[in-house]
Order: structure tokens, then sequence, then C-alpha cells
């Protein structure tokens, strides 16, 4: 019975320092995956004003306008 006491105790000692690590080393990347981000948006911006002749807006009200 101790044994598996033991055995669950390990598991969650384990669970928690994996849950620091990757913590860790997440918030290490994060502004990386920002910078990224960033960069691949403005690509994006540009591509869409090539292809459509300006900033590229939508009009969300557009399709339900009846009037």
């Amino acid at each position: 019975m101790t044994a598996l006491v033991v055995l669950a105790a390990v598991g969650i000692v384990v669970l928690g320092i994996t849950a620091i690590v990757i913590g860790v080393i997440d918030s290490r990347r994060a502004g990386a995956r920002r910078r990224i981000a960033a960069e691949r948006r403005l690509a994006w911006e540009r591509r869409q004003r090539q292809l459509h002749g300006g900033p590229y807006e939508v009009d969300a009200w557009g399709d339900e306008d009846t009037d």
C-alpha cells in the first residue's frame, strides 16, 4: 500500500516538474513566435494589396444590407 502511495506521489511530482519545464521553454520562445507572426501578417497584407489593389477590408454587414 505504501509503495502505491509513493508511486502516485512520484508521478504527481514528475508531472509538476514537466509542467514547469514546458512553461519556461514556452515563455522563452514567445517573443520569437510573436515576431514571426508579425512578419507573416505583413507579408499577407502585402499580398492582399497586390491582389485586391488596396487595403483589405471586410464589411461584415454588407451581405445583410437589403435597403
